[in-house]
């Protein structure tokens, strides 16, 4: 099993997720890796909370210019993102 911390990078903190939130659903950053059980036992142990559902999708990445470097553009790294869902009444503080 893995440690929570690392399944569970950070909270993303976008406009979209600020409107789910008023809808009881939280988006966070996770490991690639980590499956939805993996996840839902993260958020229990973190924020003290029991997700109603999980929903996982990945992050491509996407190219980057290099504005004021010479040399060749990047590209911003892969990852994954889970939708956390929670039952009415329940809250996670992310600020």
């Amino acid at each position: 099993m893995k440690h929570s911390g690392s399944i569970i990078k950070n909270p993303r903190i976008t406009e979209k997720a600020a409107n789910l939130a008023a809808h009881n659903a939280y988006t966070f950053d996770v490991a690639i890796d980590a499956t939805k059980n993996e996840i839902i036992s993260a958020i229990k142990e973190l924020y003290k909370v029991t997700p109603v559902s999980v929903r996982t999708l990945s992050v491509p990445s996407a190219p980057k210019s290099p504005r004021g470097r010479r040399g060749k553009p990047g590209a911003t790294s892969a990852g994954k993102k889970a939708y956390v869902y929670l039952k009415k009444g329940d809250k996670i503080e992310v600020l």
